[in-house]
């Protein structure tokens, strides 16, 4: 019936997962993803194109910057969806792309988000039986590549990719889960209580309890539709 979306939250986070066409594209397809940037993270010199990047000696990996809404999708959400399209465990390689420039690396802006990064990591550790090869730690430097690598798989389909079509497919159906403080603190605790819980709201008290204007009644957390109107009726009970 009416909105309870919270407000945008816009925040950032550079993921290094080898070649960053498919990468880029990937994350860019997810909802909540407000836009992405290929570019070089974390290394020792200013301004490396990517031939210089390519020798292996920069110490830069290849990297997407991205911006998303926090208020849709949380970091520790993002971070599952983005150990989907690489192998954790591999040391400088990825697909057929091999070197340190195509390490894997979570590369955040400040201590709360590292330690969100280093909790996933850890439980993508224990789900596997191989050590995690995934560097994390806060983001010294990022500058954008040349423009020709962005949208690169946009302007040219049939580029090469180390990523598999059905990842794509599955990225753009996906519903993100709102991080649960965030979830908290948006809705009111009895709202909370029934859609976390199963709790059950007390009869003649909600706000829509005697609404019964033409609409479509929607889940309150993640605005799935629940009812239409046209389904309402006067039960007695509230």
């Amino acid at each position: 019936m009416r909105s309870n979306r919270a407000p945008r939250d816009e925040r950032t986070v550079v993921l290094a997962g080898g070649c960053f066409w498919g990468v880029e594209r990937y994350l860019g397809l997810i909802p909540g993803v407000l836009g992405t940037r290929c570019g070089y993270a974390n290394g020792d010199e200013p301004n490396p194109s990517y031939e210089r990047v390519c020798e292996g000696s920069s110490g830069f990996a290849e990297a997407v910057e991205v911006r998303y809404d926090r208020a849709v999708l949380g970091l520790s959400e993002l971070l599952d969806l983005f150990y989907e399209i690489i192998d954790p465990s591999s040391v400088n390689r990825q697909g057929a792309d091999a070197g340190p420039q195509y390490r894997t690396g979570v590369y955040v802006s400040d201590d709360k988000d590292l330690r969100i990064a280093s909790g996933s990591l850890t439980l993508l550790s224990e789900s596997l039986d191989k050590p995690v090869a995934v560097e994390s730690g806060l983001l010294r430097n990022f500058y954008p590549a040349e423009e020709y690598h962005q949208r690169y798989l946009e302007k040219n389909p049939g580029g090469y990719c180390h990523i598999g079509l059905d990842r794509f497919q599955a990225a753009s159906r996906y519903k993100p889960k709102e991080a649960e403080e965030e979830l908290r603190a948006r809705l009111t605790p009895i709202q909370y209580e029934v859609v976390r819980r199963g709790a059950t709201e007390p009869p003649f008290q909600n706000e829509y309890w005697d609404n019964f204007e033409p609409g479509i009644y929607v889940d309150v957390a993640d605005g799935t539709a629940l009812f239409a109107s046209s389904e309402k009726f006067e039960s007695g009970c509230g």
